[in-house]
């Protein structure tokens, strides 16, 4: 097993059979040996920098319906709501004093906010703020939109995939959605030109180490500049509320295995992750991961963007938290950085 993980280390590869006996090995030693290995690639390519993204989640919105997620249109119980674009600014305003030079605007995908309101928000923040990244994360669009997008001034966008698997991927959405046009959308972005980030939910229901190891493999293939991997969480108004969540060692393990394939990506340690648990922001760091992303938005609107169960949404997960994080990360050896950290090309 450590043979395969210095060969991983080394190579950024491994057979199929190789990331299956990985992902579902029980042996404390070999997993430790793995995040080991990841953490010391993670230290060589970044040093103990933690880079920080101010989230701004804009809508909860959306015209989707996927079966996981708590926003989605069929769930009467949301109190919905649209963040303005003089709410946005002011979110951006108080990031920017508190050191965020990465803004993460968020949301479903939401008609009444459409791409030209949105380019509109991107050039103001562009405007404002011509030292910051600005990440969009609204689903899928056209081509168009997402070039709009780009020339008002955005510079990354994610689009986790979920699940490679077509079979799997109808489990978990409805039929207007399909997966061909997911990964043309993850294709258009790159050949745009922006830093593309993809991912998946780990544990989602009916997924098999089969899938993830599709997944892989895709991602592999797409050479994303982010990977944002986070455990499934069920929500209690949606068809998969007894659903149990996604396991976080298996989590761990995969940030370690992105990482040791993508030395220089950035990966975050996820809400998700912490939500599941107080230490899972910093378990994920010590895994690999080298971004995280406290929350921006309006105290007032943080609960309603509910996608599961529990979401932290306070402390250390707040950008009013910021001094709280920075002594959780000094408790193993971290910091966090100002800098947008941008994504590196392989060393």
């Amino acid at each position: 097993m450590k043979q395969w993980i210095d060969s991983l280390r080394k190579e950024h590869q491994l057979p199929d059979e190789a990331y299956k006996q990985l992902l579902t090995c029980l042996d404390a030693d070999v997993t430790s040996y793995l995040h080991q290995q990841a953490r010391e690639v993670t230290l060589s390519c970044f040093g103990n920098k933690i880079y920080i993204r101010g989230l701004i989640e804009i809508s909860n919105c959306c015209r989707n319906d996927c079966l996981y997620c708590g926003i989605r249109k069929s769930n009467t119980q949301v109190e919905r709501y649209r963040l303005t674009k003089e709410q946005i600014l002011e979110c951006c305003k108080e990031g920017y004093a508190l050191g965020f030079r990465t803004f993460v605007l968020q949301g479903g995908e939401d008609r009444a906010q459409p791409v030209d309101w949105v380019a509109e928000v991107v050039q103001a923040i562009r405007l404002q703020y011509p030292d910051c990244a600005i990440t969009l994360s609204l689903g899928e669009m056209t081509r168009n939109d997402y070039e709009r997008l780009y020339k008002a001034g955005a510079n990354r966008y994610l689009l986790r995939h979920e699940t490679y698997n077509s079979t799997h991927y109808t489990t978990l959405h409805p039929k207007q959605m399909n997966i061909a046009h997911r990964l043309q959308c993850l294709r258009w972005l790159k050949e745009i030109g922006f830093q593309t980030g993809t991912g998946i939910m780990v544990g989602s229901p009916h997924q098999h180490i089969s899938h993830i190891i599709e997944d892989i493999r895709f991602i592999e293939k797409l050479q994303p500049q982010m990977i944002g991997i986070g455990p499934f969480i069920p929500h209690q108004d949606t068809p998969f509320a007894q659903q149990p969540a996604g396991s976080v060692d298996m989590t761990l393990k995969l940030i370690s295995i992105f990482r040791l394939m993508f030395p220089t990506v950035l990966i975050p340690s996820t809400t998700a992750l912490a939500s599941l648990g107080s230490d899972g922001r910093l378990r994920g760091i010590l895994a690999g991961a080298n971004v995280v992303m406290p929350n921006l938005s309006p105290a007032t609107t943080r609960k309603k963007y509910a996608l599961y169960n529990n979401k932290a949404s306070l402390g250390a997960e707040a950008a009013e938290g910021l001094d709280l994080l920075g002594k959780q990360l000094a408790t193993i050896g971290y910091e966090i950085s100002t800098e947008r950290g941008d994504y590196k090309k392989q060393l």
